[in-house]
Parts: structure tokens; sequence; C-alpha cells
């Protein structure tokens, strides 16, 4: 299994904003981006020209791959897989990278950030439709199901955010939350409105079609 090992605070350096890789600790104090909110490095602090309109499209690509922590092969191959689509591909694109299921579990509130889901997936926290899924990039599709097992809900970490998922509002749209059940289920496709990037999905589609 492939996974990013740069250091989460340099890549929210690097992008010149919070991505909020680290969950809760991006809201305090602690937070790279308040104690140096300038580009890593040994000349990180001095002024930058902008970017080539090339540079630009590549910003936004890695950007868009760090937040849902994907590597640059996985990516592409979203990108080729909605290209070859009927429909926008921009739209397919945002639908590929909202539908994974350790982005749905951290949208619906059972993991502080991306990294954290993950984890739980990887470990066999959740099942699919009553089947086991331990694979992060699992795509969601319409209809399913996905429940805590019945074997994790008694761990101290799911205690612990009972309260905060009885009380969470901003589950999207698209996900119908179920906290008597410790369970999630996708009503209909994420949208462009949907996405949770603050980024332009037509940069990276340009970048590629270079």
């Amino acid at each position: 299994m492939s996974r990013m090992l740069t250091p989460k605070c340099k890549l929210c350096r690097r992008a010149g904003e919070k991505l909020f890789l680290k969950g809760d600790r991006c809201g305090t104090p602690k937070c790279a981006m308040i104690r140096r909110a300038y580009p890593p490095g040994r000349h990180g602090s001095k002024r930058r020209r902008a970017g080539s309109e090339f540079g630009q499209q590549l910003a936004v690509k890695q950007k868009i791959k760090r937040v849902y922590g994907i590597l640059e092969k996985q990516f592409k191959k979203y990108y080729q897989e909605a290209k070859g689509k009927t429909g926008v591909t921009g739209d397919l694109l945002i639908q590929k990278l909202e539908s994974r299921l350790d982005n749905v579990m951290y949208r619906s509130g059972f993991a502080s950030n991306r990294v954290q889901a993950r984890q739980l997936v990887r470990h066999s926290h959740f099942s699919v439709n009553g089947k086991r899924m331990n694979i992060p990039s699992y795509e969601v599709k319409t209809g399913d199901e996905i429940q805590l097992k019945e074997g994790k809900q008694g761990k101290e970490y799911y205690k612990r955010i009972a309260e905060a998922l009885s009380e969470k509002k901003d589950v999207p749209n698209w996900l119908e939350l179920d906290t008597g059940k410790k369970s999630v289920k996708m009503k209909a496709k994420p949208s462009k409105d949907d996405f949770a990037v603050n980024a332009d999905i037509q940069m990276v589609i340009e970048y590629y079609s270079r």
C-alpha cells in the first residue's frame, strides 16, 4: 500500500492555506499556517513571482491530491476514468474523489481527518452492505450503507465521538447519517457543489489535457 509520507504541515505551507490534514490540530495555535505562514525551505519567506499558467494548474492538482491523500498514479487514473465516461469530466472526477470510502467516513464524522479515516478503514472497522471492507479507495455507490462493525462499537474512541456524531450538523446532503445504528448511507451521487476543496477542478482537467 502506497502512502504519502511528506510532513503534513509542509504540504499546507506549500499550498499557502490550511488543508486540515491534521484535523483538530489545524484549529489550534500550533498550526504551522499560524506560526509560519510561508512556503517551506530556506527562501520560503521571501516574496515570490506569480506562477505561470502551467504552474498554477500544477499547484491546484497537487493541492487536491494532498487533501484527499492520493498519489499521482491513482489520481491520474481517476482522471482517465472520468474522461472516458459520458458527462462533464470535472464533475465525474469530483464524484470519484468524494465517493472514496475513507472520504465518506471522514465527511460523515467518524474521523477527524482523512488520514485517520483511512486508518480506521484499513483496520476493518466498517462493513459495506454487511460485508467487511478494508480498502480506503473503495468507491461507495448510491444506496450503499456503511456501518461500524458491532465488535468495534465498544472501543473507547467511538464512545468519545458518540456525542459529536449525534450533534453533527454539517453532514453533506448526499449522505444520511444514522447515529443510532452508527451507520451512514449514500443517498445520491455527490455533485460539484459538494466538492470539499476550495479549488477549480477545471484547472486539473486543463493540466492533464496538455
